[in-house]
């Protein structure tokens, strides 16, 4: 939320949220947001805020409210929740643009999701996966890869990327980005980008806060 604002943005203005799965690190500010979104007294959301994540999301905000009680409850109108299919493609179509989801190897209700606007423009979020053919896929082609190397080649763990796997998925893909993302500490004690580039030889990027990235259009 303290990056929102430094971007200039209010959490009022946010139309959609999307979460990748439910470990503490991906969903940990969503108490505060909707706890913020509760204050003025006068609500300044004018439109409902759509929260998309995997199968289990409704039982996991059930959850919070049991210890959050009315704190994380908006009104009906203004709280949309819709989970998508943990098992294969599942595509939604939104006003201006639409996103699909497939699921991805880490926990059960983990998605990677991809947003086409309008004019063509796509991006995909890995979320949190190990090496998964579905990754592949869902990016096939895309503008921008996201996606995350949480640990260098010889540190790799169950359930996570590295940035040599990144790269290969971002290859065989046909990516015309890639943004290497979800960084420990252990990897800014190596060469994360040479580490890519045994198996990527596109457009390499290493994700920061606040990084902006311009996608052209597609021509008409």
């Amino acid at each position: 939320m303290r990056r929102l604002l430094e971007a200039r943005t209010t959490i009022f203005e946010i139309t959609h949220l999307f979460l990748s799965h439910f470990h503490p690190d991906h969903s940990g500010e969503l108490v505060p947001l909707i706890f913020g979104t509760k204050y003025p007294d006068i609500l300044q959301r004018k439109f409902p805020l759509k929260i998309l994540a995997g199968k289990g999301f409704l039982d996991f905000y059930t959850g919070l409210k049991k210890v959050y009680g009315d704190w994380v409850a908006l009104p009906l109108d203004l709280l949309e929740f819709i989970e998508l299919d943990n098992r294969a493609l599942d595509t939604r179509n939104f006003d201006g643009f639409t996103v699909s989801s497939m699921p991805m190897d880490h926990n059960p209700e983990s998605v990677a999701l991809k947003i086409e606007t309008r004019s063509g423009v796509s991006m995909v979020y890995s979320g949190d996966t190990d090496y998964t053919e579905n990754l592949v896929l869902l990016a096939k082609g895309t503008d921008l890869l996201i996606c995350e190397s949480a640990l260098p080649d010889d540190l790799k763990v169950k359930g996570h990327m590295t940035p040599s796997l990144a790269g290969e998925a971002a290859q065989r893909a046909g990516v015309s980005m890639l943004v290497l993302t979800h960084l420990y500490p252990e990897c800014d004690m190596t060469d994360i980008e040479k580490e890519c580039r045994k198996t990527y030889s596109g457009p390499l990027k290493t994700a920061c806060d606040l990084m902006t990235i311009n996608l052209d259009p597609k021509p008409a």
